[in-house]
Formats: C-alpha cells, sequence, structure tokens
C-alpha cells in the first residue's frame, strides 16, 4: 500500500497518551506500572509524527481499578506536549462506572474533534471496550476509519478475580471482539492477536518501537571501569516475569565480580530485597525514571528477559524490553518467547529453557563471549532496531498502511458475514 497523493493522513489517537508530569503523578500512588503502555504510546506519536502525519490525542489516564489506585475523580482537560494538543477525558474510577463514564465522556468530546471531516483515521490504543464502541458507532457514521492497536488480548482473567469480576470481563471480551469486527483495519503486536481477535480485518504487524534516548542520556552510558560485571534486568518484579528464576540463576553463576541489579516494581520487591541482605552480589531492587536507567542498560555486562514460556499469554506477548535492551548495544540473553520475531535471532542468545538452569548457561555464555562476537551482537543489534524499528521506519510503515485503508471502501455487512468466530481461549495470567 502506498499513501495517496491527496495529501498526509490525519490520525485522531484516542487511548491513553498522557502528558509526562501527569503520568508521574498517577505512577506515583498506582498499584500497576503502565510504563510500557505510556512508552508505546508516545511512541505512536512521534513515529507518525515522523512520517508527515498530523496527530491529536484523545486521552485518559491509565489507572488501576479503585482502591488500586485511590483517586475517585479524573476531571477532563486540555494539554500540550512535543507540539502535539490534547483532550483529557474526565471518569469516575470505580469498576463498572469506570467504562460507563469513559464512554460518555469520549462520546462527547470525541464526536467533536471527529466532526466536518478534521480526521482520516481514528487509531484506538488498545482493547478498551468504552473506547472501540464509541470508534464502531461514531467513526463510520463520521466517515472516519477505525484502526485498533491491539497489544494484548482483551479482558484477562486474573487469579484473584472473584466470580462478579469474571462474569464482567467475560462481557467485556464479547463486547470487544463485536466492536472489532467493525473497524477498518488493526495493527497488533503479534501476528497471534490478530488471528484470534481480528481473523478478517487487514492488519500490520508492529510489535514496537525504538524509542531513542537523548543524546545526553546516552553518551552517559558509555562502560565505567568499576572493576565489576553486572548482569541487569528491568521490568515488573513478578514470578510471572521469572525474577525468582533470575534470582537462583544468578546465584549458580562463579565470580566475586559479578552483580545482578534489578529496576522496577511488584510483588517481588520485599524478596528481592531479603535475597540481597543475604547475597551481596545481588543489589537491592530500585526504580528508576527512563532518562535514569538507560545509563544503566549501556553500562552492564549482559541484560536479561527470564520471562517463562509456558503461561497462556505469552503467545500474545511481545517484550517490549527487548527493544530497548538491543538499543543500549550490549548482549541480550532472553526465553525462547513465540511472539519474538525471525528478524531479532542474529541479535539475541536464547536461552535453551526457561528454567534457572537454562538461563544461568544462557548468562554464562554471554559473560564469556570473545571480542568480536561480542561486538558483532551488541553492535548489530543496536543497528537492527535503530534502523528498521525507530519511529520514521515504523512511522512509514504506519502510514502506508493508514492510507490504504483510507482508500479502500468498507461493506457495512452483518458481522456473521463479515468474519468467521475465532477459536475460544480462556485468558488466564499468572501474577
Amino acid at each position: 500500500m502506498t499513501a495517496p497523493e491527496s495529501g498526509p493522513v490525519r490520525v485522531v489517537l484516542l487511548g491513553f497518551t498522557v502528558p509526562d508530569d501527569l503520568f508521574a503523578e498517577v505512577m506515583a500512588r498506582d498499584t500497576i506500572m503502565a510504563v510500557q503502555t505510556h512508552t508505546f504510546a508516545w511512541g505512536l506519536v512521534r513515529s507518525l509524527r515522523a512520517a508527515g502525519c498530523p496527530v491529536s490525542l484523545l486521552s485518559a489516564a491509565p489507572v488501576s481499578n479503585w482502591p488500586g489506585n485511590r483517586q475517585l475523580r479524573f476531571r477532563s482537560g486540555t494539554f500540550r506536549q512535543e507540539g502535539v494538543d490534547g483532550r483529557l477525558l474526565g471518569f469516575v474510577n470505580l469498576l463498572g462506572l469506570k467504562h460507563l463514564t469513559r464512554f460518555l465522556s469520549v462520546w462527547r468530546t470525541g464526536r467533536r474533534m471527529l466532526r466536518g471531516g478534521k480526521a482520516d483515521v481514528l487509531l484506538v490504543h488498545g482493547v478498551h471496550s468504552p473506547f472501540l464502541w464509541f470508534a464502531a458507532l461514531c467513526g463510520r457514521r463520521l466517515g472516519v476509519r477505525v484502526v485498533p492497536v491491539l497489544t494484548d488480548p482483551p479482558s484477562v482473567d486474573l487469579p484473584t478475580d472473584g466470580w462478579l469480576v469474571r462474569r464482567l470481563r467475560r462481557l467485556d471480551r464479547a463486547l470487544v471482539r463485536a466492536a472489532l469486527a467493525r473497524c477498518s483495519g488493526a495493527v497488533t503486536l503479534t501476528d497471534a492477536l490478530g488471528e484470534d481477535f481480528a481473523p478478517d480485518l487487514p492488519r500490520l504487524v508492529m510489535e514496537g518501537i525504538f524509542n531513542p534516548a537523548d543524546p545526553a542520556v546516552a553518551a552517559t552510558g558509555r562502560p565505567t571501569a568499576t572493576g565489576t560485571r553486572e548482569v541487569v534486568y528491568a521490568g515488573g518484579l513478578s514470578r510471572a516475569y521469572g525474577v525468582d528464576r533470575l534470582v537462583e540463576a544468578f546465584r549458580a553463576l562463579p565470580g566475586t565480580d559479578l552483580r545482578l541489579r534489578v529496576y522496577g516494581r511488584g510483588e517481588l520487591d520485599g524478596w528481592l530485597r531479603d535475597q540481597a541482605a543475604a547475597d551481596p552480589r545481588v543489589a537491592p531492587p530500585e526504580l528508576l525514571p527512563r532518562e535514569a536507567l538507560l545509563p544503566r542498560l549501556a553500562r552492564a555486562a549482559v541484560l536479561v528477559n527470564p520471562r517463562p514460556v509456558d503461561q497462556d499469554f505469552v503467545r500474545w506477548s511481545f517484550p517490549s524490553k527487548l527493544i530497548e535492551y538491543l538499543s543500549a548495544g550490549v548482549p541480550v540473553v532472553t526465553t525462547a518467547l513465540p511472539g519474538i520475531p525471525d528478524e531479532y535471532r542474529p541479535w539475541l542468545l536464547f536461552a535453551e529453557t526457561d528454567t534457572a538452569d537454562g538461563l544461568r548457561e544462557a548468562v554464562d555464555r554471554a559473560l564469556r563471549l570473545g571480542p568480536a562476537e561480542h561486538a558483532r551482537i551488541a553492535h548489530g543489534g543496536a543497528a537492527f532496531v535503530r534502523e528498521t524499528r525507530g519511529p520514521s521506519a515504523q512511522g512509514r510503515r504506519m502510514r502506508d498502511f493508514l492510507a490504504g485503508l483510507s482508500a479502500a471502501v468498507q461493506v457495512d455487512l452483518p458481522v456473521q458475514a463479515r468474519r468467521t468466530p475465532p477459536r475460544r481461549r480462556t485468558l488466564t495470567r499468572r501474577r
């Protein structure tokens, strides 16, 4: 598909692209870490703008339900960041009311942004049913192509959910599937997400966007002569992400010059502090802003993604940390997750198994790399993500995809005639 000669694609991005100061305020008192959501959202904005697409934002704060976040009311408003104008959607942060008030808020504000041919595409970040149904109902009526960006499966069940929450999640999944069937196309993090949840839509698979660091930040990340070699993990501190296995693997490695550093927040925070007290080679966990984290990644001897491969949701998942890891110019060890595209394979060191023994062997192999192989993997991986996953490259792919959809004629058929129901799956996530 090629962009039409009539001009750039005008995009309204509906989702969770909030200004940095509001995001920092929300994360300071929330039980979840929506860092990847925030980073990916602004990556979408920068990529589209790099491709010449004007972008406006329609956003809600990415917060967990009360009492995970104890702020009950979020007010509407306007903001401007990086030369982009946005509107904040107000809502009440209680289970059930959150969906209803977000829908009412986006219905009231969003129609004004889309009327009068002000946008060609309504890009919906995530599988949030209030936003998808606003897009499905209003976008078609106003002649705007609706394209969701699917980064996760809808309404994943958690082991802590009660019967009411599970019923509400089941209803939400049905609403999401019905709304997706009325869209014009989809951008998906993995091919499996498109196959399972939007099987009949044209789709662009885009597993992530490299977000370049400020040059001043990047320059501070050169290795220093500290006399230690650091094994580093950054992300959620959870058993679901394999952090406990990484600690076990590290403690089995020889070498008094080795240090394990973990950056993030999660259920294992207290456990990790106990491990650090018991082993001087293990540092206590730290939570750092991105500008402080990037130099730490660049000084590591090896970066590790230990996520287990046997969990239900990994089929739809691509760990965005792999792009940031590779951009640091450091050898990267990862488990063999099915969502990792083949193009990444030359630049990654895979653990043969996702067990502690498998991780230990892979980290040890990375630490023993000769100078030539170390340079090939480290520098080659950094060049790969900068050249192929940067804002310019990904922005061109999105612009061409969206432009092709804008020229297509959408046939308004009943849902049954437009798609074959995908296989039913039970979505569960271990925490």
